[in-house]
């Protein structure tokens, strides 16, 4: 009996395990903002450069077109400004753990200049004063400027320097919502994605110039002198035909004939001689044929060694405590709409939530958007043909005043007076 309970136990352990192992932990949200009706609360809107009539201000709104009329985000307000607003949030480490960052940002604005990123901020921050130079340990999302620059910022800050990915990634810049996630890893890979699209994926180590590289490349090295890197060589059997030299590279022209009228008694012809054409038969300067070298090693390359300067930091990918998350940007044309910020452990988490936007919402945001393209459009138009009649008007007023000046001015209308006066 005491032998079958053991073995029950056993069974039961070894199901636990299993399950364990399925589902390793349970996934912790950290902070998730959907911008409902209490927004305010947790939010803290910077007082950064008010002074100076340069700060903006934030709306709670779905925006001009949205896939759900009940969507709220908060959309900065007032072009050509700087915008700063933070949330205080508990206290946490992604050391030993999985760090997922994502929100949605959408254009309404022709942007012309401006960013679109979110910050995570360590230590205290002064909310009230949050800004530009306030230190940040991640910097996360879309920079646009002009045609050329959409650049899609991943910045980490390393020993209280901060360092940009050294990859190139393009953001997006049409006038939907789009989400961007940043998982980081504790072994230090890390991937980007967008709208669940993963758009880089790499390693803290090699993507960031915060380390030394760990291999560089042995400057002291040579090439062994018995290295043979020709891959073809002359075939040493091959030998030159007989007569190959001899071989002329003209020949005069076989179809060439001599003019009827040529005389070569008189001075002035001559002798007459075919012109030369290049001879088929010539095949230039003999050369062996080309074989396999049979003592071919490659292309010598520099070997790698340890870089001495390396020195690993198994916390690479370590940020420091983070308490703050905030959106600091500047921009020309004000209109961005930020929503469902979120900072959490597990990526199936946040794909769900991206799952679920592009399911239930992305196609009415469309339709919502094309529907308002249709009325900009009709709106310009109308404006266009006001503008256009208002034009016709002012040109036939000037017309009609330049013919009464005409008139007050006509020679005639004295000649008038004149026989008038008769």
């Amino acid at each position: 009996m005491a032998e079958r309970r053991l073995c029950l136990l056993l069974i039961l352990l070894l199901i636990l395990h299993s399950i364990s192992l399925l589902h390793p932990a349970v996934a912790e949200i950290l902070f998730e903002e959907t911008f409902d009706d209490g927004w305010r609360d947790r939010w803290v809107i910077s007082d950064w450069k008010r002074s100076e009539g340069k700060a903006g201000t934030f709306k709670h709104t779905v925006g001009k077109w949205s896939g759900d009329p009940d969507d709220k985000g908060i959309q900065t307000h007032n072009d050509a400004k700087h915008f700063a607003i933070s949330a205080k949030i508990p206290e946490f480490s992604n050391k030993n753990r999985m760090l997922v960052v994502q929100y949605s940002v959408k254009f309404e604005q022709d942007i012309e200049c401006g960013g679109g990123y979110i910050k995570l901020l360590s230590g205290y921050v002064n909310q009230n004063k949050f800004g530009g130079d306030t230190p940040y340990s991640l910097m996360f999302g879309p920079d646009i400027c002009g045609t050329q620059t959409k650049n899609l910022h991943v910045i980490v800050s390393y020993q209280g320097q901060n360092y940009p990915i050294r990859k190139d990634l393009q953001c997006e810049t049409d006038k939907l919502t789009h989400f961007y996630t940043f998982i980081l890893r504790p072994d230090a890979t890390y991937s980007v994605l967008v709208d669940n699209r993963e758009r880089e994926s790499g390693s803290t180590y090699t993507d960031w110039d915060i380390l030394p590289p760990r291999k560089i490349k042995d400057v002291h090295a040579k090439k062994p002198a018995d290295w043979d890197d020709r891959e073809y060589i002359d075939d040493p059997d091959d030998v030159k035909p007989e007569g190959y030299d001899s071989i002329p590279a003209e020949i005069p022209d076989p179809k060439a004939k001599k003019p009827d009228d040529w005389d070569e008694d008189e001075d002035e012809d001559g002798i007459w001689r075919a012109p030369r054409i290049p001879n088929p038969a010539y095949k230039g300067p003999w050369k062996p044929k080309k074989i396999k070298n049979p003592s071919y090693k490659g292309k010598w390359k520099t070997p790698w060694i340890n870089n001495p300067e390396f020195e690993d930091d198994p916390d690479l990918y370590v940020l420091k405590p983070i308490k703050y998350v905030g959106i600091e940007v500047w921009q020309v044309k004000a209109g961005s709409v930020f929503d469902n910020i979120l900072i959490c452990d597990d990526p199936q988490y946040a794909k769900k939530l991206v799952e679920d936007y592009l399911t239930n919402s992305r196609e009415a945001e469309k339709e919502a958007f094309e529907e308002a393209e249709k009325v900009r459009r009709a709106r310009e138009e109308e404006e266009a043909q006001r503008a256009r009649k208002e034009g016709e008007r002012r040109r036939e007023r000037d017309q009609q005043r330049n013919r009464r000046h005409r008139r007050r001015h006509d020679p005639r209308d004295y000649l008038d007076d004149y026989h008038d006066e008769l």
